[in-house]
């Protein structure tokens, strides 16, 4: 059966860290012939002095363990430095603790980050300090999966 060409191909349900438990969100893949289409949809984001969040793609598999230590580093298979990592996203602005993005990238292909985790940080990345952006502590995770 052939896919239609407006869904996505994977899917991380997104929720927050027991300091956040009411934050919540879905990021959605769509691969398209030279890119990836990166759509996320956010709600209750915390304030902050910004109003802007550290969104990455992270290499762990899962979001288990203190701060979400499963989540592992930034996705970043070819080893480039900070912001050239594949992973490394733009971050979500939030307006009223509700956030929307969408972004087209060709650093991966969906069938690349299957398994992996998207990660939303309490500040901004700096997008300059190595090997992170000095984006702050995890708020929220959701595991990237098939749909």
């Amino acid at each position: 059966m052939k896919r239609k060409h407006n869904l996505p191909l994977a899917v991380a349900d997104i929720h927050g860290s027991e300091t956040y438990p009411h934050l919540r969100g879905q990021v959605r893949f769509y691969q398209r012939q030279h890119c990836v289409l990166v759509e996320a949809s956010v709600q209750r984001l915390p304030d902050n002095m910004t109003g802007f969040f550290g969104f990455h793609i992270h290499a762990g598999d899962n979001c288990e363990g203190n701060g979400f230590s499963g989540t592992g580093s930034h996705y970043n298979p070819s080893n480039a430095p900070h912001p050239y990592h594949a992973g490394d996203l733009p971050p979500l602005l939030s307006c009223g603790g509700n956030s929307y993005m969408a972004v087209a990238t060709g650093r991966f292909r969906v069938a690349d980050i299957l398994g992996r985790t998207v990660v939303i940080h309490d500040m901004v990345d700096d997008f300059h300090t190595q090997p992170a952006g000095n984006a702050g502590t995890k708020i929220a995770c959701g595991v990237i999966r098939k749909v």
